[in-house]
């Protein structure tokens, strides 16, 4: 699979990822043997990058990660995230008390004394002008807890911020067909910074596999359900903030600009033709699902006709519906 390098980390790491919430919690049950199963058929199909979190799970995620590498001579790029064990929206709680707290018991959880990337998780605003945390978080990589760290943004406007800090040297945005803002401004400035991109919800929670319709329904424990407007965190965490309804409707004219190809593989492969784009990190459940993910790699850039269709699709479908902070 093609790498790209990851910033300045000094990391190459594959252009599709495997994100990993799936394998902790909010996505339905996954059980042991199967969050095993979806691991073991990434690595062997060349994924190098991992991206986890400490609140996957309550540390699950993490803790399945440590476990499917323990017979693997090769190590992959694990990413994981730290911040959420705080309330999200209360800034106070990023002491560097509470940093070194939760980057340990994620070392611990992944079973490394350095960890390759810590991102701070979608942090309260006033988090991005406080010094203290980005001190610490510099510290940490002086002393070897952290190899580098970056930031998980909601919005354009926090990854903006997120780059006036010398030390960040990747971001992780949400980036899909449905969600086109961060190719105007921040992509560039990310790529002249030489900060990686980690690309999240890159099929909108599902929309863009084609497989839904009106009537689907999901698990009571599954955030598709239980968040659809915000209810446990931000809206724009599934499905990218688009109306279901309307997600399903344009997801079928998606179907029909991809042709023969598979449509989550055309929106993968999307995402990763996206100029700035390090990895792509959807999930998965299930190893059909990798194998679809994987091969997103293979297939060719968009055709012009194919990226001013979607253009045209996002405009006349899709823009009324996504909050001007997306």
């Amino acid at each position: 699979m093609e790498s790209r390098p990851l910033g300045r980390t000094g990391a190459d790491v594959s252009v599709v990822g495997l994100g990993t919430w799936q394998l902790g919690a909010d996505w339905g049950d996954v059980d042991d043997d199967a969050a095993a199963d979806v691991l073991d058929a990434a690595l062997d199909a060349g994924v190098t990058l991992l991206d986890t979190a400490d609140v996957y799970g309550d540390g699950r995620s993490e803790v399945r990660i440590r476990q499917a590498l323990v017979a693997r001579a090769e190590r992959p790029f694990v990413a994981t995230k730290a911040g959420r064990r705080a309330d999200p929206f209360e800034a106070a709680q990023y002491t560097p008390e509470n940093l070194r707290a939760w980057i340990d018991r994620s070392r611990r959880n992944l079973g490394v004394d350095t960890l390759d990337l810590v991102q701070l998780h979608c942090p309260p605003p006033a988090t991005y002008e406080d010094d203290r945390v980005y001190d610490t978080l510099d510290a940490l990589v002086d002393e070897g807890a952290i190899a580098a760290y970056g930031v998980s943004v909601e919005t354009v406007a926090e990854g903006l911020r997120a780059l006036q800090r010398p030390g960040v040297q990747s971001l992780q945005v949400i980036l899909n067909i449905f969600r086109r803002k961060p190719l105007e401004e921040l992509l560039p400035t990310a790529q002249k910074a030489e900060v990686g991109v980690l690309a999240r919800v890159p099929l909108a929670s599902g929309l863009l596999t084609g497989k839904y319709d009106e009537s689907t329904t999901f698990p009571a424990d599954d955030h598709r359900t239980f968040n659809r407007h915000g209810e446990a965190f931000d809206v724009g965490e599934t499905f990218a903030g688009v109306p279901f309804e309307v997600g399903v409707a344009a997801a079928r004219e998606v179907a029909a600009i991809a042709g023969d190809a598979p449509t989550a593989a055309f929106a993968l492969r999307w995402v990763i033709d996206q100029p700035g784009v390090t990895t792509v990190i959807p999930g998965a459940r299930t190893v059909e699902q990798v194998r679809g993910n994987v091969a997103a790699a293979t297939l060719p850039p968009l055709t012009e006709s194919q990226l001013s269709d979607l253009e045209r699709l996002y405009d006349e479908r899709i823009r009324a519906h996504v909050h001007d902070r997306w």
